[in-house]
C-alpha cells in the first residue's frame, strides 16, 4: 500500500539558459525570426503530480503517481527517471499521440519563463479504470488546470476514504470561481495548499489588502480544514480553526531555478505532516525542501 498517491501531470522539462536571451526588467524580449543560443541545457521530468510524488519519496515514504504518459520517444526517459526517483508508475495511463512538454528559459537569478504544451484529453474516464487507487493511505490532487471542476470532484470523492488524508491544490482558475461551487471539493479535502494570490482570489480580496499574519479563514466550508498559504520569499501561513501559524521562507545561498518551488514546499509539508501530524513541523519541512529545490536546476 502506498503512503501517498499523487494525481497530476508528468512533463518533460527542457531547461535553457544563455547570455543571448535578451531581457528588459521582468520580461524576456525575443525577436520574431530571431535565433538564440543557449549556454546551458538540462532535461528532466516535472509536472505538479510528479514533483510532489518525488519529493515525498525523497523523504522516505512510498509513493505512486497517477498521470498520463505518451507512447512517444520520451516514454522510456520518464519511466527510467521515475524508477530512479523511487516513484511507482503503476497507475499511469499510456496514450498514443500524447505529449506534455515544458521549455523553460532561465535567468541568471533563477527566475524563469515557461512555455508548456499539454495534449488535451479526458483524464477521468481513464482514472476510474484503476480500482486499486482506493487503496491509497493518502492522496494529493494537484491543480490540474486542464481538468474541469466536475471531473476534479469525481476524482476526489472517488478516492476519499474514512481514514484517507486528502491534500488538494487548486488552480487560480478554480479559486476565481464562486465559493459555493467549490463546496464539494472543500468537504472532501483535509488540507488545502494554495499560494497567496490564489488564496486572495478564493476569498475575493486584493492581495495588497490581505494581512496573512492576522487573518481568520471564515469560509464556511473550510472552517474545520487546514489551510496553508505560501507567499514566496515572505514565507508561508497555516490556518486551522482559531490558530495561525507562520513559517519564514528559507533562502539558499544562491537561487538557481525557482521552477517547482511551490511543489517542493507541498511535498515537504505532506511528508512531514504524514509522519507527525504537526502543522508547524510540516511547514518548516516544506520551507526547507523548497529551499533545496530552488538551489539547483530542476523541479524535483
Amino acid at each position: 500500500m502506498y503512503d501517498l498517491i499523487s494525481v497530476g501531470n508528468i512533463s518533460i522539462d527542457l531547461y535553457f539558459k544563455g547570455t543571448t536571451f535578451t531581457k528588459n526588467k521582468e520580461r524576456f524580449q525575443l525577436a520574431i525570426g530571431g535565433k538564440y543560443y543557449s549556454d546551458f541545457f538540462h532535461e528532466d521530468i516535472g509536472g505538479g503530480g510528479c514533483n510532489v510524488a518525488i519529493g515525498v519519496a525523497k523523504q522516505g515514504l512510498k509513493t505512486a503517481v497517477f498521470a498520463r504518459i505518451g507512447n512517444n520517444p520520451f516514454k522510456e526517459i520518464i519511466l527510467n527517471k521515475l524508477r530512479l526517483k523511487n516513484v511507482s508508475n503503476e497507475f499511469c495511463q499510456f496514450e498514443d499521440n500524447y505529449y506534455i512538454i515544458s521549455s523553460i528559459l532561465l535567468t541568471d537569478s533563477g527566475e524563469r519563463t515557461i512555455i508548456s504544451y499539454d495534449t488535451p484529453g479526458h483524464l477521468v474516464k481513464k482514472f476510474f479504470l484503476h480500482d486499486e487507487l482506493k487503496k491509497a493511505k493518502n492522496i494529493y490532487i494537484s491543480s490540474l488546470s486542464n481538468v474541469s471542476l466536475e471531473e476534479k470532484n469525481k476524482i476526489i470523492s472517488y478516492l476519499k476514504g474514512n481514514q484517507t488524508l486528502t491534500f488538494v491544490n487548486l488552480s487560480i482558475v478554480d479559486c476565481r470561481r464562486e465559493t459555493k461551487v467549490l463546496s464539494e471539493i472543500f468537504n472532501s479535502l483535509d488540507v488545502l495548499i494554495v499560494n497567496s494570490h490564489e488564496f486572495c482570489e478564493l476569498i475575493k480580496k486584493p492581495y495588497e489588502m490581505t494581512n496573512f499574519k492576522n487573518m481568520t479563514v471564515d469560509l464556511p466550508y473550510l472552517k474545520d480544514r487546514i489551510v496553508v498559504v505560501t507567499d514566496a520569499k515572505k514565507g508561508s501561513y497555516g490556518y486551522f480553526k482559531n490558530q495561525i501559524f507562520y513559517q519564514p521562507a528559507i533562502v539558499p545561498e544562491k537561487i538557481v531555478d525557482t521552477t517547482g518551488c511551490g511543489d517542493g514546499y507541498t511535498a515537504g509539508f505532506i511528508a512531514q505532516y504524514l509522519k507527525s501530524k504537526d502543522i508547524e513541523k510540516a511547514m518548516k519541512q516544506g520551507a526547507e525542501y523548497a529551499a533545496e529545490i530552488i538551489g539547483k536546476i530542476g523541479a524535483n
